[in-house]
């Protein structure tokens, strides 16, 4: 138990800092710190506690049903158009905040995925998904979606490729988690 307190002693702080402030806030009544709690920290609290469970047992379910082997054939190294393409298709389909997908991407690189179709993931569904692109033509139009999808998607590619160049030459050492 000590070694952990050491080990994480500045999240700790931070956290403790925090609720202090908003103490301090609230008690003073200053509306900012009362609206900070009042709606964004309960609402975003919510919004974690109702998503992350649900994300963690799939991922759970994932990284027990899915082979490292099938992962690696499919979306590893030598995957090339397929695995950005099974990249694009895994995320365009999933839905939820963007923090929802680091642990998937987390796992992927766990069971073998190569390094630019990991980017291609969070790139993608950060910005395409089917609930984000239903949304964006009801308000913007069909044209200007698919006009943003033609330019969004070789974009997240073009990154990811040059990220996994980049990453590849330095002298950080990218390994994988056990």
């Amino acid at each position: 138990m000590l070694r952990e307190l050491k080990k994480y002693r500045f999240d700790f702080t931070v956290i403790v800092l925090f609720s202090g402030l908003i103490a301090v806030s609230c008690l003073a009544e200053w509306t900012t710190g009362q609206q900070l709690v009042e709606t964004t920290f309960w609402r975003f609290l919510k919004e974690m506690l109702t998503i992350l469970p649900c994300m963690f047992v799939l991922i759970g379910l994932f990284d027990v049903w899915i082979p490292r082997e099938k992962i690696e054939k499919h979306v590893g190294r030598g995957s090339g158009i397929k695995g950005i393409a099974l990249m694009i298709l895994l995320a365009v389909t999933q839905v939820g905040p963007l923090y929802a997908a680091f642990p998937v991407a987390h796992l992927l690189w766990k069971k073998g995925c190569s390094l630019r179709n990991i980017f291609v993931y969070v790139g993608t569904f950060s910005a395409v998904k089917i609930p984000m692109i239903v949304f964006e033509i009801g308000f913007l139009g069909v044209t200007f979606s698919i006009l943003r999808l033609i330019l969004t998607i070789p974009v997240f590619i073009l990154i990811a490729i040059i990220m996994e160049r980049r990453l590849r030459n330095t002298s950080y050492e990218i390994t994988k988690p056990e």
